[in-house]
């Protein structure tokens, strides 16, 4: 796949896999392609989207272009649920989750809104949080009633 429909945006990317000593295939296009489509997507959700593109790529290679892009920094990680990671692309904006514990709704959070709110606690105890990967679990106004 190339530029065009479900292509990742720019040419950034390829740059960094190239100068981190890795190729530029087309199953690695194909998941990053899929987790710019997706928005946030587990292993599996990344995996059907690319099958409706190819049928030649295989669970354990989504698996491992996942890991790789995500070591890159071109996509994050984040634990939205106890079960497998989700995968959101970083060409947007840098966010952090809330994620309702009731109806498993998932807000995203400008990294500014976070900053704010986890600076000045950040900074007395000289720690420099992950905005790009923190998530917040707890319930929504919905399933709180209000």
């Amino acid at each position: 796949m190339t530029s065009g429909e479900g292509s990742p945006p720019g040419a950034a990317w390829q740059a960094r896999l190239r100068e981190s000593g890795h190729r530029l295939t087309p199953q690695r296009e194909l998941v990053l392609a899929a987790v710019e489509t997706l928005g946030h997507a587990t292993p599996d959700e990344v995996y059907a989207e690319v099958r409706t593109h190819s049928s030649a790529i295989n669970l354990s290679t989504v698996y491992r272009t996942l890991e790789l892009l995500d070591e890159l920094g071109l996509i994050h990680h984040a634990h939205l649920s106890d079960r497998a990671p989700t995968y959101h692309a970083t060409s947007g904006h840098e966010h952090s989750h809330l994620v309702c514990r009731g109806c498993r709704r998932v807000i995203s959070v400008e990294r500014t809104d976070m900053e704010s709110a986890l600076g000045p606690l950040a900074a007395r105890h000289g720690f420099s949080p992950d905005y790009g990967h923190l998530t917040v679990f707890g319930t929504c106004a919905d399933c709180a009633g209000g």
